[in-house]
């Protein structure tokens, strides 16, 4: 493994274990969950613009107007599955928010056939079937996390939600290569911040200054420095090895919300997140019937 291939690996492992403890950092937050992602925007916004000056990327003409109008867009749906995915949390639990959150491939598979054309494979058939079994066997269980039946289903619906957002913004990026993509971040936390602030509980400012540090850290952390190491891992790594690294992200979480909330996965749970990121990992990494297709999204 050469220096920049070694260094990429270490910045992917580090943006995705900071992933992986957002739902702590939400739920210890003890604030509404529209609330939580304004002050992420705010503090994103904050962190992105001084990394973007840093770049040069405020020169004029970087942006043409229909990139700036898809990357508004494309904030909009990260916005909306920040708050599905950060709702999922308080009622399915962090894992199996995370691990069901991680069907997104599939739907971004769906949503390319359906809008750019492309062909579904029966291997990606193949994997959405163990996906969509895996899918079925969480819904079928409930976990130790004491959340009543109807918020169990809800909690799943909501990251499947999140999901189906992210691979929106997912398809609508693909249209924006060659923008920089800490540009695209800030013009989306910048989006978020537009959009929340008329619901936003800004009179009732959290007191707690336990609050303060969980949003200025999902800001700064999760969302400023999380960028930076996940783009520059990805310049830097082959795009299979960029996919395998991206399931430290659900594993960290699982082991998160079993460490800070001891919420124990049932084993009917336990199979169908293994079912869920194996069939993920297969189509990412193109196991199976010997074709050489790859589709890779990060979760």
């Amino acid at each position: 493994m050469d220096k920049s291939t070694r260094r990429g690996s270490l910045e992917m492992t580090a943006a995705m274990l900071i992933s992986g403890t957002i739902g702590w950092f939400v739920l210890v937050s003890g604030q509404p969950v529209l609330d939580v992602v304004f002050w992420r925007c705010v503090f994103g916004a904050a962190t992105l613009l001084l990394i973007c000056a840093a770049f040069g990327f405020l020169r004029p003409g970087i942006l043409t107007r229909t990139t700036f109008l898809l990357a508004i867009l494309s904030g909009v749906a990260i916005v909306g599955n920040w708050l599905l995915l950060f709702a999922s949390y308080s009622r399915a639990s962090i894992a199996i928010g995370t691990a069901v959150y991680n069907v997104q491939p599939f739907m971004l598979v769906g949503l390319a056939a359906l809008f750019l054309g492309e062909k579904i494979t029966l291997q990606k058939l193949f994997w959405l079937g163990i996906s969509f079994a895996g899918m079925l066997a969480i819904v079928s269980a409930q976990g130790t996390q004491g959340a009543s039946g109807s918020d169990y289903l809800l909690g799943i619906a909501l990251a499947l939600g999140a999901a189906l957002l992210y691979a929106i913004a997912a398809l609508i990026i693909k249209r924006l290569t060659g923008t920089p993509p800490h540009l695209i971040a800030l013009i989306q936390v910048c989006t978020g911040v537009l959009l929340l602030a008329p619901f936003a509980q800004v009179s009732a400012l959290p007191q707690a200054p336990s609050a303060w540090a969980s949003l200025i850290t999902l800001g700064i952390v999760h969302t400023g420095l999380m960028y930076v190491l996940l783009y520059g891992a990805i310049q830097k790594l082959p795009t299979a090895l960029t996919g395998a690294l991206s399931f430290i992200y659900p594993i960290a979480a699982i082991f998160v919300d079993w460490f800070a909330f001891g919420h124990h996965l049932q084993p009917l749970q336990w199979l169908g997140v293994v079912a869920i990121l194996l069939a993920a990992a297969g189509m990412q990494q193109g196991w199976g019937f010997k074709s050489r297709a790859r589709v890779v999204a990060r979760p």
